[in-house]
């Protein structure tokens, strides 16, 4: 298995090296050279495993250049019981008799972003011993990606972390998650700006080939390929369980449906790879919040990305992007995985600020299966009262936007499956607007809000940015004497 750049301008290359990269390149987005399929009864055959089991069937299809004993590990040791709230780590719970949450935060930081950095955390340490490497990882976060980025990633040999938030818009929990971690190889960096501010700066610094190379950066945003892969297998996991209970015979091509909360498409992404594998989805519902380009794109066919300063501050503020880097995957496959229209569309982006494939509109659905729809604060609020009515289950503020959109797509006979994204525990004050219930911190991680908080404060500021990297960059050299 070969890994190619979305533009067209990179050698192929295996997965051990495109997990350094992040962007490719030339950069485009690295997508696999040929997606690989399964079969239903490959899939039926999978029934019987556990969670780490699972995860190496599906990611050997893709990591072909690791072998298969040390994928096996990898994926135990990211996957231990240890690390996980729930008995099983991605439990399925019905809140009515249409909807079904997927339980994607029972790991270390409580949201789903666990569920693809534990084993991105153990693949990066595998490959950087291999090849005697050090990687400075550059990332942005909107809440909950840079706590599972650190809590993944702290104290590994040969990695530091340089995460970036945009500064006062995200909550109490999620600050404190990642600012309080004092391992020396953690550095949190608040920047004066939306988080699409601070993606830009991530992009800016990694299209820098000289910087990029000088500092061996990479990324573990969801545009590292590697998070995408690592999802794809809880879509597996989801519709395995969903379909436990269905007679035997008709499993192979019993359809569920599944709605994902999104803002970067990242996670979505996923899902729409897990279908062309061969899994039998039917619909894939984008659910956005105010920010809802990626609604707008979805029922339009024209992609409309906002500024910084008209992107809004909500009360799920994991989804408040405006500007969604994964989506150049999907786009990638829409225009029949061609790179010269793929830069014709990017250039339009950049000349007009508007990409317009409302031609391609009808293939959304048919094709692909993908709908979506958007959710305001007033929406969350009457969903979470609801859902916790009905079946006494509190829910975050983002699974609620999955939640009041998936109920709009709900077909008879057809399994809704909703995306958990977090804790609710990480959202109180929306939680007690919507219940009157006070949430305290989970048993684990008391004193949380207490602990003593490291972080710089950053202007958004690319040559500042690099200088600050510059003088805590990690080398192999200095990795190996700090062992020492």
């Amino acid at each position: 298995m070969k890994y190619i750049s979305t533009r067209g301008g990179m050698e192929p290359a295996p997965y051990t090296a495109i997990l350094l990269e992040g962007l490719a390149t030339d950069g485009g987005l690295v997508v696999p050279e040929t997606l690989p399929r399964v079969t239903a009864d490959e899939i039926e055959a999978w029934r019987r495993l556990d969670y780490p089991e699972l995860a190496a069937e599906v990611l050997s299809r893709f990591a072909t250049d690791i072998p298969r004993a040390d994928l096996e590990r990898m994926c135990r040791d990211a996957y231990r019981a240890d690390l996980f709230v729930a008995e099983e780590i991605v439990p399925l719970t019905p809140i009515d008799d249409e909807i079904t949450l997927v339980g994607l935060s029972e790991g270390p930081t409580l949201a789903f972003k666990d569920m693809a950095m534990q084993f991105l955390g153990q693949a990066l340490e595998y490959v950087l011993a291999r090849s005697d490497r050090a990687l400075n990882i550059l990332g942005a976060t909107s809440g909950d990606t840079g706590s599972a980025a650190e809590y993944a990633l702290r104290g590994k040999e040969g990695i530091a972390v340089f995460m970036l938030s945009p500064q006062g818009r995200m909550s109490a929990f999620q600050r404190a998650q990642m600012y309080s971690l004092e391992d020396e190889n953690i550095h949190n960096i608040a920047v004066a700006g939306v988080f699409d501010d601070c993606q830009n700066l991530v992009k800016a610094l990694s299209s820098d080939l000289e910087f990029k190379r000088a500092h061996h950066l990479g990324t573990v945003n969801s545009i590292n390929l590697g998070r995408i892969t690592a999802q794809i297998v809880y879509y597996f996991w989801a519709w395995l369980r969903a379909t436990d209970g269905v007679a035997a015979d008709e499993r192979a091509a019993y359809e569920v449906s599944v709605t994902v909360p999104s803002g970067n498409f990242g996670n979505i992404l996923s899902g729409h790879l897990a279908k062309a594998m061969g899994l039998p989805l039917r619909k894939l519902v984008l659910a956005a919040n105010e920010n809802n380009v990626l609604d707008h794109f979805f029922r339009t066919g024209v992609y409309t990305p906002r500024s910084a300063a008209e992107t809004h501050a909500t009360s799920s503020p994991s989804m408040d992007i405006s500007k969604a880097s994964n989506l150049e995957r999907f786009v990638y496959d829409l225009v029949g995985q061609d790179p010269q229209r793929l830069a014709a569309a990017w250039r339009e982006l950049d000349e007009t600020g508007s990409i317009d494939l409302s031609t391609e509109l009808a293939r959304f659905e048919a094709e692909y299966g993908l709908r979506s729809g958007s959710s305001t604060h007033a929406d969350r609020v009457e969903t979470i009262r609801s859902v916790h009515e009905r079946s006494g289950r509190l829910i975050d503020p983002h699974t609620a936007d999955g939640v009041k959109v998936a109920r709009e797509y709900v077909e008879p006979g057809v399994p809704m499956l909703v995306l958990e994204t977090a804790k609710p525990e990480k959202f109180p004050d929306i939680v007690f607007e919507a219940t009157g219930r006070r949430l305290g911190i989970p048993e684990q991680l008391t004193g949380l809000l207490e602990r003593a908080q490291r972080v710089t404060e950053m202007a958004d500021d690319a040559d500042e940015l690099r200088a600050f990297i510059s003088a805590r960059a990690v080398h192999r050299d200095s990795a190996q004497h700090d062992q020492n």
